[in-house]
């Protein structure tokens, strides 16, 4: 209904003060509402507690755990980068490892390639505090080798090779100081695919380990012998491979060295065919991916002395080691 402005002003005078007063209250409430809100939403927000959890209470980051299984319990802060390429270039390692390793061998006769691809572990557990048990495998993920069929051709073959395990009794640092002391069994399990990946035959022999650790270098002699014990293969083996490792540690986790291995057929037709005798040279780098310590190495060796036939007279190795946290920690016994 329309309303004259006389009877608007008349309505207007006819409003109470207590109208009055609680219209103004609802704006100065609503305005301090929002200035509140406001004042909120700037704000940072107050931190929450934590409850605590195995995961982020007591338990040590990954980081953290190889940090202290490089560097030692009786040490504090971060394993450097060359202490940790000084762990992975000793056989008997305190820590695990576990190493990828490619090889390319060129033979003399006939002119064609071996290749191999070696998934090796090592893998330390303390048995006390004086003494640990170091198994390391050695397992050819894929073999490829050349051979000439019955009609005089040339072949080539490709599978899985030969495992090999070894078992090292080892004393610790606190019994023979800066040496590098080990000895046990040793084994090659006849696991190849194609018979001419491997040698079809059980064998089984004694290894050891003989080396000094220095501050800035590493040198270690690591023979194993084997014997064939048994197997569907025809041929009686006796073969030794000796691993000479030397490296030298500058800074930065970067070494400069050689680790080749000398190979022994005890058994061979001719002596002129029982020794491959290496020689090389590697560079290897640790860097940290994530929390994890990974050293890349490549290491170009020649072998003056080879076998007439299928000789190996020239390698080039590529490996990659990435350092794991230890799956079995502690002392297993308490004497």
């Amino acid at each position: 209904m329309f309303r004259t402005p006389n009877e608007l002003l008349d309505r207007s005078r006819r409003i109470r003060p207590a109208h009055v007063f609680s219209m103004l209250a609802l704006f100065v409430i609503c305005g301090s509402s929002e200035a509140s809100a406001q004042t909120i939403a700037n704000q940072s927000p107050a931190p929450s507690a934590q409850v605590a959890t195995p995961d982020n209470a007591s338990a040590p980051d990954l980081e953290g755990q190889i940090d202290t299984e490089v560097a030692g319990e009786s040490r504090e802060g971060n394993a450097s980068l060359t202490e940790v390429n000084k762990e992975l270039s000793n056989p008997i390692s305190s820590i695990w490892a576990l190493q990828f390793q490619q090889n390319t061998y060129w033979l003399n006769r006939p002119d064609r390639n071996v290749v191999n691809l070696l998934f090796q572990p090592v893998l330390p557990v303390s048995l006390t505090d004086k003494w640990n048990l170091i198994t390391r495998p050695v397992i050819p993920v894929f073999n490829s080798n050349p051979y000439v069929n019955e009609s005089g051709n040339l072949h080539r073959v490709s599978g899985f090779g030969d495992t090999v395990l070894v078992e090292l009794l080892s004393p610790s640092p606190k019994l023979a100081g800066p040496w590098l002391l080990g000895a046990g069994p040793t084994f090659i399990f006849p696991t190849a695919t194609n018979s001419r990946l491997g040698q079809n035959k059980w064998q089984i022999g004694p290894t050891g380990i003989v080396g000094y650790l220095g501050e800035k270098w590493i040198a270690v002699l690591f023979p194993q012998q084997w014997w064939s014990v048994g197997g569907p293969g025809s041929n009686t083996i006796s073969q030794l491979n000796l691993q000479y490792i030397f490296a030298y540690f500058p800074a930065a986790g970067w070494s400069v060295g050689t680790s080749p291995s000398m190979l022994v057929n005890w058994y061979a037709n001719k002596s002129g065919n029982m020794v491959t005798f290496p020689l090389g040279l590697s560079v290897s780098k640790v860097v940290k991916i994530g929390p994890l310590p990974v050293k890349f190495g490549v290491q170009g060796q020649y072998m003056p002395v080879h076998p007439d036939q299928f000789g190996q007279k020239w390698n080039l190795q590529f490996a990659v080691t990435p350092v794991i946290p230890k799956l079995i920690k502690g002392t297993l016994f308490d004497f």
